[in-house]
């Protein structure tokens, strides 16, 4: 990847209005030296992988606390095979466990549940995309 920095798209999918996780999230991967891209709330699948498209993305960070998280991911990651759009997708949420695990086999990259230290995410969006982890 070089001095490229990273690119991740933050989505509020739904109805869901409680943005404050996202928006700590964003500024915890910005204040890490990724660029971010925060698309709002009330965002749907559609938009949210069009906007992904659009903005060239490494990944997709999608903050879901309205318990619709399986769903809302499913429909994104059959757009993103729809339209041959490849990058890893991480969801942040109120995610029980057995859905955390049933979302990894979907083929979400990564789960945080409330609390994760946003060091973890950074060192786990970092891993993902495959850039070393400099400290």
């Amino acid at each position: 990847m070089g001095d490229r920095k990273i690119r991740v798209l933050i989505a509020k999918p739904g109805l869901d209005g409680h943005d404050r996780g996202a928006k700590v999230v964003a500024r915890g991967l910005r204040d890490a030296g990724m660029e971010v891209i925060y698309t709002g709330l009330r965002q749907t699948p559609e938009e949210i992988v069009r906007t992904a498209m659009q903005e060239d993305v490494d990944m997709i960070g999608l903050s879901i606390l309205s318990g619709a998280h399986m769903s809302v991911c499913k429909r994104v990651l059959e757009l993103m095979s729809q339209y041959q759009f490849h990058v890893p997708v991480f969801v942040g949420g109120i995610i029980p466990a057995d859905d955390g695990e049933q979302l990894m086999k979907m083929g979400i990259a990564a789960v945080f549940g409330p609390g994760t230290p946003i060091s973890d995410i950074v060192n786990k969006v970092k891993e993902i995309v495959g850039q070393e982890i400099s400290e």
